[in-house]
């Protein structure tokens, strides 16, 4: 590694207490010397709505369009409610998918990953948010995956990842993350 890139971080959560936003915090705990991962807080965002869109974007959602615009790529930490993505997760994508073309996801390199306290770590959300990337022309890295299953497990009660495994892990993941990232900046 020798470039640095900056990665916008994010969890599909607007809970206080929730482990995908402690699993940004891991993330940038264990990223690599080259590269920076900022953390953006959801809250705040409206939900998607074209005539709020027709009179101009609110404020944080500008904000927002501005910071995916900043980075070099993505790192999305999604929960899983009712085997799919949450809507706070996939309404941040609906505002950042516009315009469509032209709008900041577009050739966007993506990581995503994601924590919950059943077994599948969010395998399902995981799923479903790959698809709307489809559409938004991003670019999601397949592989590796990182499902962190029993969360309540890995994470103590202040949102500290504990577990060494998890921790190891994730960090070959934001390694494979900036080789995928350099990969579109290269050709970009």
């Amino acid at each position: 590694m020798a470039e640095q890139i900056k990665i916008l971080g994010f969890a599909g959560s607007l809970r206080k207490g929730s482990y995908n936003k402690s699993l940004i915090r891991a993330a940038i705990e264990v990223s690599p010397n080259d590269m920076e991962i900022e953390f953006f807080d959801l809250g705040g965002i409206p939900l998607y709505n074209a005539d709020v869109e027709a009179d101009g974007d609110p404020g944080r959602v500008k904000e927002f369009k501005q910071a995916i615009e900043a980075a070099d790529g993505l790192l999305i930490a999604t929960p899983e409610y009712n085997h799919g993505v949450p809507a706070v997760t996939k309404n941040a994508i609906d505002w950042a998918s516009r315009p469509p073309k032209k709008a900041p996801l577009n050739e966007k390199p993506v990581g995503i990953l994601g924590a919950s306290p059943g077994m599948t770590g969010s395998a399902r959300g995981q799923s479903q948010l790959r698809q709307a990337f489809e559409f938004t022309n991003s670019y999601c890295m397949p592989q590796p995956e990182i499902l962190v299953y029993r969360a309540h497990e890995k994470f103590d009660e202040q949102g500290n990842l504990t577990d060494e495994r998890t921790r190891e892990y994730l960090g070959k993941y934001l390694e494979s993350l900036y080789d995928w990232i350099l990969k579109f900046k290269e050709t970009g």
